[in-house]
């Protein structure tokens, strides 16, 4: 990598450009100049266009175009005619930010520093055109600072680093003690002021910034515990050593509209919040433990982009399953697996591709995690009788052509169901099975006739997810004899001495993990004649997986083994998942 010395001096006369001397316009330009660098044409490029008319940011340009993060900085460096920098620039530079609000510098995307000693400030910007945080860090640093590009995510990493903000396990002795306090008044007090205030929303800004899907609040004898769940696994968090955890736990019952007074028994919440420039929803559940109350908090974005099939992470054979099952008038598609596996998106995907004017859908859910529009949604409240149930019994009598029923949980919601598949309707639902096959009795053991249910039952989908090797820092390995026989894994993937695996290192821009992101590894079973044989006999789910696999279908185990051999994820994470039975 080229020293920071020689990059600057390579971007010649662009380095001297202030903040006067930016055009922070030109939405529509900037839109033509990635349409020709890029080849953007039909619906996407009509939705940048859209986009820019309405003066939209940077980043909602980018996450139109889901160019990487890299190239996208790449091309706004060039079209603004800015220098580039890169993670390891900002990390070497001498960083200004104590200048400024932590917060601030989160949502704005921008990182101030110096890029050599005695030198005049810069203002390392995400989006140039962004004149508020522009005029911010004139107002602080003077009006001679300089503008510099880099990209949304090493802005981030660099902010987390320097910052001193990383995730870090917190050590034991520096662990807020648990404290007792039964004046309500007092800790209703305690928990509105400055710093509590600050520490809880410096923490769900946090968990926006590394993509958290989870924040967990522990209290233990030792002091409370903060864990974040990213990319399905639970991180440990550095915890708020200025404020008392009782007052923690009950800012964050105050978002979610909860009894702060009553610590006895669980409670469920919820809230709509404005973090980091961002749109979430949360739902918080609190359980009193033997230390304290606990909270678990779940982080639902509203800005996650397009639903596409294509993007689930399916095989090509898969999708086209996929498609043609959904072309069909009527019947029942299953999803299944445990909680966290990815079904809601699949299911908000699939809604996403029926959505047009010629389909009325309804769709009863616990909670509703994504905002469709043009689809009537509701939410399940069972305090005043709106069950999944009875919200199925009401959807009949609405002449819905599409029926999506957050999940089956019992006898009564499964017969209805089929019903309303047997009158007319596609019904999408969701179960809780390890396999795609063990959905049929499954099934049958909450009361379904098997006559009904060979007669609806058109596919069930079985997933799980798994990591994402990180782009950035992933290492080739080319395997051994001496790898092969030390790792019984290998050869059950199929893999021999000679042939490539990828495999995690990590780096700033992963957080030291070696993955970023995730995708769903698949078994789509289509009930077909043979196995409708079997669920007349109500044969177990071994026979039926053979029956499918014999038809054509993909197990979830060699479907993550296809991912990793193309170096989508790492054996190890296959394993993890997915069992080669």
């Amino acid at each position: 990598m080229r020293p920071l010395s020689v990059a600057l001096a390579e971007a010649g006369p662009n380095v001297a450009r202030t903040t006067a001397t930016i055009a922070t316009g030109q939405p529509l330009e900037f839109v033509s100049h990635l349409a020709r660098r890029h080849a953007i044409t039909g619906d996407l490029l009509a939705k940048l266009n859209t986009a820019s008319r309405r003066e939209s940011r940077l980043r909602d340009l980018w996450e139109l175009t889901e160019l990487p993060a890299d190239q996208f900085a790449d091309e706004v460096a060039q079209f603004y005619q800015l220098p580039r920098l890169d993670l390891a620039q900002l990390l070497a530079a001498t960083p200004l930010a104590d200048q400024f609000s932590h917060r601030f510098l989160r949502a704005m995307s921008v990182f101030p520093c110096q890029l050599k000693d005695g030198g005049a400030p810069t203002l390392v910007a995400a989006d140039p055109t962004d004149r508020a945080s522009i005029r911010a860090a004139e107002l602080t640093l003077g009006d001679s600072i300089s503008l510099a590009v880099a990209s949304f995510e090493d802005i981030a990493a660099a902010l987390s680093e320097r910052l001193h903000d990383a995730l870090a396990a917190p050590e034991p002795d520096g662990a807020a003690p648990v404290q007792t306090n039964d004046d309500i008044d007092s800790l209703r007090d305690l928990a509105s002021g400055a710093p509590v205030v600050r520490a809880v929303n410096d923490l769900l800004e946090k968990a926006v910034e590394v993509r958290a899907t989870d924040i967990h609040i522990e209290p233990f004898r030792v002091g409370l515990v903060l864990r974040m769940r990213i990319d399905g696994l639970l991180q440990v968090v550095p915890t708020p050593s200025d404020v008392l955890p009782q007052a923690v736990v009950s800012r964050i019952k105050i978002l979610a509209g909860l009894n702060i007074a009553e610590r006895r028994l669980p409670q469920d919440g919820a809230a709509h919040l404005h973090i980091a420039r961002s749109d979430i929803d949360i739902r918080v559940a609190t359980m009193p433990t033997r230390y304290g109350e606990s909270a678990a908090i779940r982080l639902l974005p509203k800005d996650r982009g397009v639903l596409e099939i294509a993007k689930l992470g399916l095989s090509n054979p898969d999708q086209i399953k996929i498609r043609r099952l959904l072309a069909l008038p009527h019947g029942i598609i299953v999803i299944t697996g445990p909680t966290g596996s990815g079904k809601t998106t699949t299911l908000a995907t699939m809604l996403t591709a029926l959505n047009d004017t010629s389909r009325k859908i309804l769709t009863i859910e616990d909670p509703v995690e994504y905002e469709i529009r043009g689809i009537n949604q509701s939410q399940v409240k069972p305090e005043i009788g709106l069950t999944f149930a009875s919200a199925l019994r009401a959807f009949v009598r609405q002449d819905p052509d599409v029926i999506m029923v957050g999940e089956i949980r019992d006898p009564e919601t499964a017969n209805i169901a089929i019903h309303a598949a047997l009158t007319g309707h596609l019904v999408l639902t969701t179960l809780h099975t390890e396999t795609a096959a063990t959905a049929v009795p499954r099934l049958l053991d909450l009361g379904v006739e098997n006559f009904l249910l060979r007669s609806t039952l058109r596919a069930v989908v079985a997933q799980r997810l798994v990591r994402v090797l990180c782009e950035r820092c992933k290492i080739k390995k080319q395997l051994s004899t001496k790898d092969v026989a030390a790792d019984p894994r290998y050869p059950m993937l199929g893999l021999k001495a000679g042939d490539c695996v990828y495999e995690p290192k990590g780096c700033e821009r992963c957080n030291g993990t070696g993955f970023r992101g995730r995708t769903g590894v698949f078994e789509v079973l289509e009930i077909t004649d043979d196995v409708r044989r079997l669920i007349d006999s109500k044969s177990d789910s071994g026979a039926i997986t053979r029956a499918a696999t014999q038809a054509g279908m993909t197990t979830m185990f060699e479907d993550a083994a296809a991912k990793c051999l193309a170096g989508v994820t790492s054996a190890a994470e296959v394993f993890r998942v997915t069992t080669a039975g």
